[in-house]
C-alpha cells in the first residue's frame, strides 16, 4: 500500500502540484481512507521528503555505477552520465518533475539533506571533468564546475518538455546532448 499511495502522490502532484492536493485526494486515489495514509507518512511533506530522496538515492546509485566503469573514458562517462539523465525522463518523468518543482514545499533541513545529495551529483561530474582535464582527454583551463552546471542545465531542463514517445528518441537527444558538450571541451589537434 505505501508504494502506491506513492505513485498515486506522484501522479497527484505532477499534474495538480503539491499544495493543490491534499491527503484526501491521496486516499481516495488509492482506494483508501486518511488512516491508512497516515499509518505510512505522518505528514504529507514526508512523503514528499521520501520521495525526494528515493528519487535522487536511485541516480546517485546508477552514476557511481558509471564512474566505477573502469572501462570507461571520461568521455564515455560523461556521455553515461547524460545518457542516464535523459533515459530517466522516460523511466521517471514524474518523479523526476515532482523532483525539481516540488522541493520548496520541504522543510528547511530537508532541502538541506536533498541539496547535499544533488550537489554529491553535480560533484561527481566536476571529477570526470576534472579527471578528463588531467588526463588530456579535454581541453585544459575549464571552469568544471561551469561545465557540470550546463550538463545539468540542458539535461535537467528537458524534463519540462521532452516527451520520450516523441518523435526524437531518448537516446537519439542523449547522443545530440553528449555531442554539444563533448565536441565544446574535448581537446583539439
Amino acid at each position: 500500500m505505501k508504494e502506491r499511495i506513492t505513485e498515486a502522490s506522484i501522479a497527484l502532484f505532477e499534474q495538480k502540484g503539491f499544495s493543490a492536493t491534499s491527503i484526501q485526494d491521496i486516499a481516495d486515489a488509492v482506494g483508501a481512507t486518511k488512516g491508512t495514509f497516515y499509518y505510512y507518512f505522518k505528514s504529507k511533506e514526508q512523503l514528499l521528503m521520501d520521495i525526494h530522496l528515493e528519487y535522487i538515492s536511485e541516480l546517485l546509485r546508477r552514476q557511481e555505477a558509471i564512474l566505477g566503469d573502469d572501462r570507461l573514458s571520461n568521455r564515455g562517462k560523461l556521455h553515461a552520465v547524460i545518457e542516464l539523465l535523459i533515459l530517466d525522463i522516460g523511466k521517471n518523468g514524474p518523479s523526476g518533475r515532482v523532483f525539481f518543482r516540488e522541493i520548496r514545499h520541504l522543510a528547511k533541513e530537508n532541502v538541506r539533506m536533498i541539496t547535499e545529495e544533488r550537489d554529491r551529483f553535480r560533484l561527481n561530474i566536476e571529477g570526470i571533468i576534472r579527471n578528463g582535464m588531467e588526463s588530456g582527454e579535454f581541453k585544459d583551463g575549464l571552469r568544471a564546475d561551469m561545465v557540470a552546471f550546463a550538463v545539468l542545465g540542458i539535461s535537467n531542463y528537458s524534463y519540462n518538455w521532452f516527451h520520450p514517445e516523441g518523435e526524437v528518441k531518448p537516446a537519439e537527444l542523449a547522443a545530440l546532448y553528449s555531442d554539444l558538450v563533448l565536441d565544446g571541451i574535448r581537446t583539439r589537434n
